[in-house]
């Protein structure tokens, strides 16, 4: 069958991030003999004829196109992003009579809601190496087998969500790739090595996309990997993985193999501020590592358990300063306004976070609530949402005497600080 995939560029942000996940579907549904072309549309205003050239020319089957993000996340001023895909969807039904399936993360927190929204035939939910090549066998003899599990329909029931036990199963996408997409070679390569999170912060979402056990690549097949990339004229990387650093074993791992490749890289990666020793930040900063996102939310030993976090700020700090000691940037984050948060707690994080001297800090005001989290289930006892709330459509949760006072105290601290990224 002919495939054509599409990732739009919805995120709101004048860099289109590079289509990972969609480059890796990409990959095994090449192994799996079906004829591929991935389509990145970026941000220009002529992407709908680039939709419309593509399936004249390559006369697709099927049509394949990856949901990322919903919205970006700001409370004050919230900008939801699927009206553009929506519009690359009907390009597409215009264009085609093939059948139109949805995936990606955004797809696997909202599975019926976007489905709905976007108007597309298919959905898939989880990880779209084994789903998408499972379904387009489905399709392609004569639908007699039972539905793929991971696969649903229009006003269909929902199937619980697998996910494959060794990553390694999967292929990473071929190094020519990322040559053929415009404006890679100046951008940062993702790289994701692990997926999974156990440690099931009370807002996020990851367990919906990826599951709560860890799964990870072999560092071997990881380096082999950038080692192509590398010959191919790439240098710059950014390791997705949610927490870069466990297992520790796995990240120092990881790391020996990158220094014994002699690869000359430069990395970023998001720490989560627990578990990291003298010896693991050496390691990463041999290794290439030049920055790290560093998420530790909050500056309050009060407001830390409220969000389940599984650290203290002597640890957050000691990190800092280990992370420091050896050359690595760290980029800092706060989320503010979170059940329990009080003014009192607010100005311990500020406080917190200035004394850290970062090399950058964001601050979030409000909390983004995604279905099946415990942020979603307060929202619901605190009379914020109704338990049938659509949350495709973003809502978020900020303490209720917060709701005005916090914004503009946030906003003033940052015109004191001439430092920090606000949103």
């Amino acid at each position: 069958m002919r495939i054509l995939l599409i990732s739009a560029a919805n995120d709101a942000g004048s860099v289109v991030p590079l289509p990972l996940g969609l480059a890796c579907v990409a990959a095994a549904t090449e192994r799996a003999r079906h004829h591929v072309r991935l389509l990145a549309l970026g941000l220009d205003a002529d992407c709908e004829n680039d939709v419309r050239k593509a399936i004249k020319q390559f006369a697709p089957d099927v049509i394949g196109v990856s949901v990322r993000n919903i919205d970006d996340q700001n409370m004050q001023s919230p900008h939801f992003l699927l009206g553009s895909l929506k519009q690359v969807v009907a390009v597409c039904r215009a264009a085609s009579s093939s059948r139109i399936v949805l995936g990606g993360a955004g797809s696997s927190i909202f599975p019926e809601s976007v489905l709905a929204y976007l108007g597309a035939d298919i959905g898939i939910r989880g990880e779209g190496e084994s789903a998408f090549p499972a379904l387009l066998s489905w399709l392609e003899h004569g639908r007699q087998s039972p539905v793929p599990p991971a696969a649903y329909f229009p006003n269909g029931s929902l199937s619980p969500t697998a996910f494959a036990p060794a990553l390694d199963d999967f292929l990473l996408p071929e190094p020519r790739l990322w040559l053929d997409l415009p404006g890679s070679a100046e951008m940062r390569i993702p790289v994701q090595t692990r997926r999974g999170c156990p440690l099931d912060c009370i807002y996020c979402s990851t367990s919906l996309i990826e599951g709560r056990p860890i799964r990870r690549r072999s560092p071997a097949l990881v380096v082999e990997w950038l080692t192509a990339l590398r010959h191919g004229g790439f240098r710059l990387f950014h390791f997705v993985d949610n927490t870069f650093n466990l297992p520790p074993s796995y990240a120092k791992d990881l790391c020996h193999n990158l220094i014994e490749a002699q690869l000359d890289l430069d990395w970023w990666a998001i720490i989560y501020p627990k578990w990291v020793d003298a010896e693991l930040a050496e390691l990463m900063a041999k290794a290439g590592c030049t920055q790290v996102s560093l998420g530790f939310e909050s500056g309050s030993e009060t407001m830390l358990p409220q969000l389940n976090k599984r650290f203290t700020c002597r640890e957050v700090r000691e990190i800092s300063d280990t992370l420091a000691a050896v050359g690595i940037k760290r980029y800092g984050f706060l989320l503010l306004g979170g059940p329990g948060e009080t003014r009192e707690t607010v100005e311990e994080s500020l406080e917190f976070a200035d004394s850290l001297h970062l090399d950058e800090l964001k601050i979030t005001v409000g909390l983004r609530i995604y279905p099946q989290t415990p942020l979603a289930l307060t929202a619901v006892a605190d009379g914020l949402l109704k338990p049938d709330d659509n949350l495709l459509f973003p809502r978020f949760y900020i303490s209720p005497l917060l709701r005005d006072w916090l914004p503009d105290r946030i906003g003033h601290w940052q015109s004191d600080q001439g430092s920090a990224d606000t949103m």
